[in-house]
């Protein structure tokens, strides 16, 4: 109605927790990215971040994840059906003025981005 989305920052670490995600009216849920920025070596940051990609789509929310740094990692984690990205991979933070030049070159990254690899299909 509003065109509002409620979100739930830097979930995993400080005050987001489980207990939010049932009080709180959200749409969506944004993954720290202390989780994202090592998940080409850390395993467990792996097994936690595809968890809770898969219990926030259980919930009905959409997944955000923060601090994509490599197309490698952005992949991954649209394989897992992590549903937006943020990060320095996509974009470095912009000034007003330069977001049309900014959009335009996602939208040239496009197929890229949104490629899927053969390494990760099921």
């Amino acid at each position: 109605e509003l065109g509002v989305t409620l979100s739930v920052d830097d979930f995993g670490t400080g005050y987001s927790s489980l207990s939010q995600l049932r009080k709180l009216p959200v749409q969506e849920l944004k993954i720290d990215k202390s989780f994202v920025l090592k998940l080409d070596s850390e395993p467990q940051d792996q097994l936690i971040v595809r968890s809770t990609i898969d219990m926030a789509h259980g919930l009905g929310l959409k997944v955000v994840a923060e601090g994509i740094e490599n197309l490698e990692a952005w992949r991954l984690l649209q394989h897992w059906g992590c549903n937006l990205a943020q990060g320095f991979y996509l974009s470095r933070p912009v000034a007003p003025e330069d977001l049309p030049e900014t959009a335009h070159s996602l939208a040239a990254r496009r197929e890229q981005l949104t490629h899927t690899n053969p390494e990760y299909s099921e």
